[in-house]
């Protein structure tokens, strides 16, 4: 498995959510992110039930990791995550994110995510408390905070997710967690310092990094 430690240096590592890909040439997008210096790549997966949207499943992530050897987050925002984890841990990605919100037994999911060898995410929506997912926070490799509603690109961040990953890393550092903090939604020049400052360790950024025509500097200001 291919994996990232706690960047250093009050850094954060970047991960281009390829919902914003060119998928009629998919190859040449991912390449570019990882020439321009990505540190890994956001899977955004919808099924129309838990988000009101579809993009794709395990088949699109293993062509994927076919053409690329950054870690994969793949995010689930799916009703039934535990239906599928272990078709996205056959396609090859490193980590499988699952939302707080679902029903069912998360602990079960999570604790299936880890014997497949993957690392174990929970994701939480804007309006979902830091609260919700605390009893989590030992079965988890990384937390996903979503600064905007999952299931589409492109909108306005949140600053509610600038205190909640505060939060999480007060907590990490009080309760001697070993978590990533991820941030998705809205990320940018302005938003993606924000969370940095505040403790995250990933700034996900699909629109605003592949709608640039200097990717790779866009990179480095969002990693500091």
């Amino acid at each position: 498995m291919n994996w990232l430690p706690r960047p250093a240096d009050g850094r954060s590592w970047i991960a281009p959510s390829l919902l914003s890909a060119d998928f009629a040439d998919l190859r040449a997008d991912v390449d570019d992110m990882t020439a321009a210096g990505s540190d890994l790549l956001h899977l955004d997966v919808m099924d129309g039930h838990f988000v009101p949207n579809l993009t794709f499943g395990p088949f699109i992530c293993q062509a994927i990791r076919r053409i690329s050897a950054q870690p994969l987050d793949a995010h689930l925002m799916i009703s039934d995550p535990a239906r599928y984890v272990d078709s996205f841990a056959k396609a090859g990605v490193d980590a499988i994110t699952i939302h707080a919100e679902v029903d069912g037994a998360i602990e079960d999911v999570l604790d299936r995510i880890g014997t497949l060898g993957l690392k174990r995410g929970i994701s939480i929506k804007p309006g979902t408390p830091v609260s919700d997912i605390l009893p989590l926070l030992d079965r988890v490799d990384l937390i996903l905070v979503m600064s905007v509603e999952p299931g589409f690109g492109g909108q306005v961040f949140n600053p509610v997710a600038v205190d909640k990953i505060s939060d999480l890393a007060t907590r990490r550092q009080t309760g001697g967690h070993d978590f990533l903090i991820s941030v998705d939604g809205g990320i940018n020049a302005e938003t993606g310092p924000q969370c940095r400052q505040a403790g995250a360790d990933i700034l996900v950024s699909g629109s605003w990094l592949f709608g640039a025509r200097d990717r790779a500097a866009r990179i480095d200001l969002l990693r500091g």
